[in-house]
């Protein structure tokens, strides 16, 4: 917990100082956060996408998000989740364009998240009862569509 609130009032500062072109883009500074439990973020980060970033698999990706993982019931169809939602407050869904978001994030945390969900918010792991791991890294390509 004082790791988190260092980190935060560390993001607090640059935000205000206007320091960092990558923090100050963010909608929310919590997205430098990595929800991936400390003791298995250097695994996780190691952990690569086996599908490259080509329209098929995307593709594959979208019927996924869109239909048997229900992704788009939290994160929307524009992938923004609650983001453009004035006014709520608390851990949204995750806004997929955020390009701050994208880029402190690796598709390897991604999966960890679909394997064991996200404390402290309403995600809850999705492989493998009910995705694969090929559905998912396809699902993770479909997500990093929304940073282009």
């Amino acid at each position: 917990m004082r790791l988190k609130r260092i980190i935060g009032l560390c993001i607090l500062y640059l935000l205000c100082m206007g320091v960092s072109p990558l923090i100050s883009g963010a909608s929310d500074p919590e997205v430098l956060i990595p929800r991936v439990a400390q003791s298995q973020t250097e695994e996780a980060k190691s952990w690569k996408n086996p599908f490259s970033f080509k329209p098929q698999n995307i593709e594959k990706g979208k019927a996924l998000f869109h239909g048997k993982a229900y992704c788009v019931t939290c994160h929307g169809k524009d992938g923004k989740g609650y983001d453009h939602i004035p006014g709520l407050v608390g851990k949204l869904p995750r806004n997929f364009t955020d390009k701050s978001w994208q880029a402190v994030r690796t598709d390897g945390e991604l999966m960890w998240i679909l394997k064991n969900g996200s404390s402290g918010t309403a995600m809850v792991s999705f492989v493998p009862d009910t995705l694969t791991e090929e559905e998912a890294w396809h699902i993770i390509l479909y997500v990093r569509s929304f940073g282009e």
